[in-house]
């Protein structure tokens, strides 16, 4: 790999403002480190997209973060995460590392879990693509995973309203089979789903554990900067920055929810007119 400079960002990329949640919990673990957030909202959801389509987005955003300089690639979207790492790792080894959210979740549910019995809570398209049962196979060999997949969650989430009567019936749905299934670990495959925790912690009760990327990503950013001798002087404050494919004031008036710190400028970038098309 070729020799990277501390002084450059963390670049993550998402779905939509749903990574927020991910980049709050590193901007609260790493406050030195700066980072650079690129939303693809014009193209959002993305959890009923082809495995194509996913690679070829994710190959698109960390292009576009690449060019302007990171160290580090974080991949903070389920669903492309599903779908993409292994393409994004095998090209990018010589640039930066990626991380994504599969793995570092799948080991997070694997420490917390009591009865071996793990539900999933995520996209269709993270749920098809299979990556969180060889995940957990691999942390967790005599787990089960009780997966189930929701089409509409992530969507209420990003509407940025309040909580109402369809996302509460929507959240009772997707957690009925959880329950028969007596997981006491959920994991939150999907960058939004944070958002909704108080509300699912309810359906599911205390005794159900619920593990959300943001603080495995957390740790797996620290620990890759670690190791690769990278981490800025822990005395100065980092900063960010947006970039959004869609609407930057409509970015920026959600992103505030998701992030819960503030966001200033969004820049505008755009992605591939016939990809767009095709979305």
């Amino acid at each position: 790999m070729a020799q990277r400079d501390a002084e450059l960002p963390v670049a993550v990329f998402d779905s939509g403002v749903g990574g927020l949640t991910v980049l709050h919990e590193c901007l609260v673990s790493l406050p030195q480190e700066d980072f650079v957030y690129l939303g693809d909202t014009a193209r959002f959801p993305y959890g009923d997209r082809t495995a194509q389509q996913l690679v070829g987005f994710a190959r698109e955003l960390a292009e576009i973060l690449l060019a302007d300089g990171a160290k580090l690639l974080v991949v903070a979207c389920n669903s492309a995460s599903s779908a993409a790492l292994p393409a994004l790792r095998e090209e990018l080894a010589d640039k930066v590392p990626v991380v994504g959210v599969v793995r570092p979740e799948s080991r997070l549910a694997a420490a917390h879990t009591r009865n071996a019995r793990v539900g999933l809570l995520a996209t269709p398209a993270t749920v098809a693509s299979g990556a969180y049962e060889r995940a957990l196979r691999t942390a967790a060999p005599g787990a089960e995973l009780h997966a189930v997949a929701s089409a509409e969650l992530a969507s209420l989430i990003q509407e940025g309203g309040e909580v109402d009567e369809r996302t509460l019936a929507c959240v009772e749905g997707a957690c009925r089979p959880l329950k028969s299934a007596g997981v006491d670990t959920l994991i939150l495959g999907c960058t939004h789903y944070p958002l909704v925790r108080p509300v699912l912690q309810r359906e599911l009760g205390r005794s159900v554990s619920i593990v959300s990327s943001g603080e495995a990503i957390a740790d797996e950013v620290e620990r890759e900067l670690r190791a690769a001798d990278l981490l800025r002087d822990e005395r100065r404050r980092g900063v960010y920055r947006f970039l959004a494919t869609g609407d930057p004031e409509g970015f920026r008036r959600l992103g505030t929810r998701f992030l819960q710190l503030p966001i200033g400028e969004v820049r505008h970038v755009e992605v591939e007119p016939e990809r767009r098309a095709a979305a």
